[in-house]
């Protein structure tokens, strides 16, 4: 049974990061939570459900990958995928936080360097 099933994953545009291990990436992402759709850890594309679109991994085999950004992905309920990850051994940058721009929000960075904001959107007076 997977730990981190219980906050559901709500929107995401695609997005295809690169890994040079995608063994490890596949696990990372399924430890999370993510549904594979296609591929695998053997695999040199991988796809993976984030509500209605999809997050891919690709295998890089052409040099370093260097950090871009940030991708901010809407789940149900923050603090308990936040508890979640904890508890399967992963340590998120920090807790989760309310911010001024209106979001419940913390970071996780995943084994190849990206990092993922978890957020959930918060009214002005939550």
């Amino acid at each position: 049974m997977n730990p981190l099933t219980e906050p559901s994953f709500e929107s995401l545009s695609a997005i295809t990061l690169a890994t040079h291990d995608m063994q490890r990436a596949v696990r990372f992402y399924q430890t999370l939570g993510f549904r594979l759709l296609h591929g695998g850890a053997h695999e040199a594309f991988t796809s993976f459900a984030v509500g209605g679109s999809f997050l891919n991994i690709i295998a890089e085999t052409r040099g370093p990958i260097e950090w871009w950004g940030r991708v901010i992905i809407y789940v149900s309920d923050v603090d308990a995928l936040y508890r979640n990850m904890l508890a399967a051994g992963i340590t998120p940058e920090f807790a989760p936080r309310d911010a001024p721009w209106h979001e419940r929000y913390f970071h996780v960075t995943d084994p190849d360097g990206h990092e993922l904001s978890f957020a959930h959107p918060i009214s002005d007076d939550a």
